[in-house]
């Protein structure tokens, strides 16, 4: 069974080592089939604290870290602005 990614840009550093990441996802709705956004938020675990507010992140799913971690970061896709 493959691992699920995801990717989403840095909203919130939450404590240490922990980061919430925003992920957005475009559907279709049934009814007026239009596009509409839906969003998501995941804590992700960062070993060592060197992601900050508006990068966009890339994390892979593991094994449960705490009572709501289950995401490790795979890699920093973009610097956020300074």
């Amino acid at each position: 069974m493959s691992k699920r990614q995801i990717q989403g840009t840095v909203i919130k550093k939450a404590g240490d080592k922990t980061a919430t990441v925003l992920v957005e996802r475009r559907v279709l709705h049934p009814r007026y089939h239009k596009t509409v956004k839906r969003f998501k938020k995941y804590l992700i675990h960062d070993e060592k604290n060197d992601i900050n507010v508006g990068d966009t992140v890339s994390a892979v799913e593991c094994r449960p870290l705490s009572k709501t971690k289950s995401f490790r970061l795979l890699e920093i896709v973009k610097r956020g602005e300074v």
